[in-house]
């Protein structure tokens, strides 16, 4: 079917960022016939003049690929869609996002409409958390209300008290949905509009309960044996949250099934590994079809069976990188570490010679960080094969930024400073190495080198 340019719908995806899902939403609006146009910074503008306001590139509908589970401000992420969605029809429009990035606000919703969610506590105080934090058992999920890829959720020991917030966010207790099998595993059902396009079964890595597979976790195709009743819930479930796409996850207890999260930037990179589909030719149908364009159904299962993210003929012309741009940070900067039981400021020294942050014992006690996820090898001085150490979750603040990291656990009590900072918290910064929180303006270094 071919599409004349008067016919062509101009879909615009809103996305800041460089990932594989906006790359091949924009490929498969190309392929339909349709004209892509990708809304990030290089490109997009918003003028009123004389009371007309005008889009700069022109589209005729936005679909909302913004990622903001990760940002530092989400609220700022969330005006730029409102505002799109002012002037343009929306695709997963911002206050159905803003429900589903915020973890209690999803599971309140949903169970306010009869959906089965993990039991689950959120309390602003201290006393308030911990005095009921009994009912969950001795062990038990704790979240910051807003986090992506596994970062901010951890399997805690609830004989111990919590902090209600881990750094500036907000976090809550959930119940631990306990399974029969040896290997944790959820499902996780891709919805588009009224459709599943793909379900997979993901299992945790070694040494982990979290299945998300960007921390290594295995898929397995379930779309053909996805059960009546998790199909049912997951559509109902992104209905009930005014979601047009989006991945639900679900695990089976003893009562049936239930809802964990529902994701409105679900990677396509898990589905299309474990099913052969790709969702980003169904959202761009989704998309030409609500601004009153026409597909051929038959190519778009045709597109499916590829997840096309080549760089898209629309990209924008991507401005030289300027380091001047990010922040710096000192050889010794003074942060606020944070773990589930509370945060505390520290010394920290910068290496970008180790790839891992790491953390001395003593301090990961105090906050609580953990518990441990796996072991990991680190190269130190003249140990070529390294030294096995324990690995674990923490949230560490630096100038207003918040950086959530997996970091490796060892005794620091012989060095100067309890943590170091890895090219994982570096990666964002510049490093000025005269800077120093301590006030020591030397130039020898005490420490060992680390790697």
């Amino acid at each position: 079917m071919s599409t004349t340019d008067e016919n062509r719908v101009r879909v615009g995806v809103l996305s800041l960022h460089n990932s594989k899902e906006t790359k091949a939403i924009l490929n498969a609006v190309e392929d339909l016939g349709h004209a892509p146009e990708w809304l990030r910074a290089e490109n997009t503008a918003i003028s009123i003049e004389d009371g007309d306001v005008a889009i700069e590139p022109e589209v005729d509908i936005v679909a909302n690929r913004l990622l903001l589970s990760n940002t530092e401000e989400p609220a700022e992420g969330l005006g730029l869609a409102t505002t799109f969605n002012r002037l343009r029809p929306m695709l997963n429009q911002p206050g159905a996002v803003l429900t589903a990035i915020h973890k209690f606000a999803t599971a309140v919703t949903l169970a306010d409409w009869n959906i089965a969610v993990p039991d689950a506590l959120l309390a602003l105080s201290n006393d308030g958390l911990n005095r009921n934090r009994d009912r969950f058992g001795d062990v038990g999920v704790y979240k910051t209300a807003i986090g992506t890829h596994g970062g901010g959720t951890w399997k805690v020991d609830l004989t111990e008290p919590v902090n209600p917030k881990v750094g500036n966010r907000q976090a809550f207790l959930q119940k631990l949905i306990e399974l029969d099998d040896e290997r944790h595993s959820d499902l996780r059902v891709y919805v588009v509009g009224e459709h599943i396009v793909g379900a997979m079964r993901r299992y945790a890595p070694e040494g982990d309960w979290r299945t998300n597979v960007a921390l290594g976790g295995a898929v397995e195709d379930m779309t053909d044996e996805l059960p009546e009743e998790a199909s049912e819930t997951a559509l109902y479930a992104a209905e009930v949250l005014g979601l047009d796409y989006a991945g639900v996850d679900l695990v089976k207890g003893k009562d049936g099934w239930y809802v964990l999260e529902v994701n409105p930037t679900a990677g396509f990179k898990g589905l299309y590994q474990a099913t052969g589909s790709s969702p980003a030719p169904y959202i761009a149908k989704m998309a030409i079809e609500r601004a009153g364009g026409t597909v051929d159904d038959e190519r778009v299962r045709e597109l499916s069976a590829t997840l096309d993210d080549s760089t898209p003929s629309c990209a924008p012309r991507v401005a030289p990188y300027d380091s001047e741009d990010q922040p710096l940070i000192g050889y010794i900067e003074e942060v606020v570490v944070s773990g589930t039981s509370g945060s505390t400021g520290a010394l920290a020294k910068s290496d970008t010679g180790a790839t891992r942050t790491s953390i001395d014992t003593s301090l990961a006690a105090e906050i609580g960080a953990g518990p441990i996820k796996s072991m990991t090898r680190v190269k130190s001085g003249s140990v070529k094969s390294g030294k096995a150490r324990p690995v674990v979750d923490l949230v560490i603040g630096i100038g207003g930024r918040q950086h959530t990291v997996t970091a490796s656990v060892e005794d620091r009590s012989h060095m100067d400073y309890p943590l170091l900072l890895g090219r994982d918290i570096l990666e964002h910064y510049r490093v000025d190495v005269r800077r120093r929180a301590d006030g020591d303006y030397s130039d020898d270094d005490e420490e060992a080198l680390e790697e």
